[in-house]
């Protein structure tokens, strides 16, 4: 049972503008001009997010002509949802089975 989460992944998530973004991607493959539309982002700003996006496997791209779609990758999200499921059973059945460590 896995008792941890990846936290690298957190911390890309934990940005409010990635986090955005990624909702955004969720329901549909965006380019950076709907997501500039969308977020209210500057430029430069938005593709220093969606870079981190990419490089943490969160995010794959796809060029279509002058324009780079993004896709939100579900399999990565699902991944890091699986986590605080295990993390949330293993909570659980050390709350039933009451474990605690005794003080010295």
């Amino acid at each position: 049972m896995l008792t941890s989460v990846d936290t690298d992944l957190l911390r890309v998530l934990a940005d409010p503008l990635r986090l955005q973004i990624v909702t955004l991607l969720a329901k549909e493959t965006l380019c950076s001009t709907h997501l500039i539309e969308e977020t209210g982002a500057r430029q430069t700003n938005l593709s220093n997010h969606l870079k981190v996006l990419r490089e943490a496997g969160v995010v794959e791209t796809e060029p279509c002509g002058r324009f780079t779609y993004y896709r939100l990758k579900p399999d990565v999200i699902a991944s890091l949802a699986g986590q605080f499921a295990d993390l949330a059973e293993t909570a659980r059945v050390t709350a039933e089975n009451n474990v605690k460590r005794s003080c010295p």
